[in-house]
């Protein structure tokens, strides 16, 4: 099945598609950086770069669907309503203008007659209003109502870490597939642990650097580093006695139960942002080992292998040179998962 792709965000979430028989032909991306690294990865792949709200770009688009592609993916950016965004409330969602690109998806759902469509992003999305026809309804029942005579609608409102992904990672998908498809939700799987996804890896500490392609650790200043010293698996530096996190003058870093915080082994990895490289931000450190002396090994932040294989990724994933520690965190904390996209995908078919 050849498809069609907003919002591509480099191509992150389409890296096995092809496993299960989808052809992307044309991607749709904001950012020229991650554009480039949508066509180094895709290279026999067009990729459309600009901002999807203007005509000229969805014209741009427009030409790559023909009646050979019967396939929409749609993943809109998700910051509008993360969790760890700044919109808490109706009122603050209203006033951001990423939530409303799904109306940019509408303009090619009602121009085009694709055979499936798949809108992507975390659970909140389906708890917003959204204003249409005079009216403000949640998503789910904007689709059904403008929708209903020629797709059927189904949500998928799970979590990555139940299908073979070791990262807990909540999101939904909208389905809205034609009569003569079959599309049911993947199998659920056991959980795999952050001990069985990187534990065999070698210890790190921060700045140091192994034989092993990719895995290597951000260095990070000496104060948080006796702070995460001193922090067990699993908890937070806040709550230390003594090796608390401290700015340059000594004082105590403000910060939440779960910033400065180590990762637990036996339960699989939280959810990476685009902030995976920042050991201050939300449960980024990694577990760490007991030692002798008390203190706790691996200072640091994943490395990008860990966060390859935490992100389902491949280990030989083809980063080009250009492509900074920073990007590589940033598009793959935006993405979906690629193996569950891969699940998710993978069991539509004609009836």
């Amino acid at each position: 099945m050849k498809a069609i792709s907003l919002f591509s965000s480099a191509g992150v979430g389409e890296t096995y598609l092809k496993e299960v028989g989808i052809d992307v032909v044309c991607g749709a991306e904001l950012i020229n950086n991650r554009a480039k690294l949508y066509k180094h990865l895709y290279p026999h792949s067009e990729i459309v770069n600009g901002d999807i709200t203007k005509q000229e770009i969805k014209d741009a688009i427009s030409k790559f669907i023909n009646n050979d592609v019967k396939l929409l993916l749609a993943t809109p950016p998700c910051q509008g309503v993360s969790s760890v965004g700044k919109n808490k409330n109706q009122k603050q969602f209203l006033e951001d203008s990423r939530n409303f690109l799904i109306f940019d998806v509408f303009y090619f759902i009602d121009n085009f007659d694709f055979d499936a469509i798949l809108i992507e992003n975390v659970s909140k999305f389906l708890t917003m209003y959204f204003p249409f026809e005079g009216e403000f309804l949640r998503i789910q029942d904007l689709i059904t109502k403008k929708y209903k005579g020629k797709y059927l609608v189904e949500i998928l409102d799970i979590n990555a870490q139940d299908y073979g992904v070791p990262q807990s990672r909540p999101r939904c998908f909208i389905k809205l597939f034609k009569k003569d498809y079959f599309w049911p939700a993947p199998e659920k799987e056991a959980q795999i642990t952050l001990k069985e996804a990187i534990g065999h890896l070698p210890s790190l500490e921060a700045g140091e650097s192994s034989k092993i392609k990719w895995h290597f650790a951000k260095e990070i200043n000496e104060r948080d580093i006796l702070a995460i010293k001193h922090t067990p698996t699993g908890k937070s530096a806040m709550i230390n006695e003594v090796y608390f996190p401290r700015k340059i003058n000594g004082e105590k870093v403000r910060g939440f139960h779960n910033t400065y915080k180590r990762l637990d082994w036996e339960l699989p990895c939280h959810a990476r942002t685009t902030k995976s490289g920042e050991i201050s931000s939300h449960c980024n450190a990694h577990p760490g080992r007991l030692k002798p002396d008390g203190t706790y090994s691996d200072a640091r932040v994943l490395t990008i292998l860990e966060l390859l294989i935490v992100a389902s990724l491949p280990q030989d994933w083809d980063i080009p040179n250009w492509a900074n520690d920073r990007f590589i965190r940033h598009v793959i904390g935006e993405s979906v998962p690629p193996l569950l996209l891969k699940k998710v995908l993978g069991t539509l078919k004609k009836s």
